[in-house]
């Protein structure tokens, strides 16, 4: 996942409670992404999931 840009739609897997669901980049770190849940229970808030939680890009910036 080291082609991961700003803008980019994600994928994030399934974890806990929360289904997978698409996430909205807004910054590339050396292991993780930073960005914005956009569908499901944490639509709007802010994390940092790392690279192996990324499932596949769902669409380009």
């Amino acid at each position: 996942m080291n082609d991961l840009q700003p803008d980019d739609v994600v994928v994030i897997g399934a974890f806990d409670d929360i289904p997978e669901h698409l996430f909205r980049i807004t910054e590339v770190f050396d292991d993780c992404a930073g960005g914005y849940s956009i569908t499901g229970p944490l639509a709007g808030e802010y994390g940092e999931p790392s690279f192996d939680m990324i499932l596949r890009v769902h669409e380009r910036g």
